[in-house]
């Protein structure tokens, strides 16, 4: 899985924590849901998610990655629920947010759109 941290400058790095919100997440919660559309993306800061299909959980992904960036870029429904899989630490990007920083930052639209790829190609 591709980090961003290991795609962006420590600067482009800077711009994109202070251009987010910094949010703490119980154990148990949903930050998004299969089947509905594409208004934020989260940056995990510390802790890890479930990646969950059909309820059914297909991954697990921790701090450096990215969650709801597919629906984002696509501009489509959600493919997958979120669910805190511990206590988390995260970084809220609206949709209108990556947009405005994968604008701003090119290499953060380039890591993105590879993301998702990667993420939808099957293993």
């Amino acid at each position: 899985m591709t980090h961003i941290a290991d795609k962006l400058t420590h600067k482009e790095l800077e711009l994109l924590h202070a251009h987010g919100t910094r949010v703490t997440v119980p154990q148990g919660w949903s930050l998004m849901w299969e089947r509905t559309p594409a208004d934020k993306a989260y940056l995990i800061v510390a802790g890890e998610v479930a990646i969950r299909r059909n309820n059914v959980e297909v991954a697990r992904l921790g701090p450096g990655e990215v969650v709801g960036e597919m629906a984002v870029v696509n501009q489509k429904l959600r493919t997958a629920t979120v669910v805190a899989a511990t206590p988390l630490e995260v970084i809220h990007f609206t949709a209108e947010a990556v947009t405005e920083m994968c604008e701003r930052i090119p290499a953060l639209h380039e890591v993105l759109t590879a993301t998702a790829q990667e993420r939808l190609t099957p293993a």
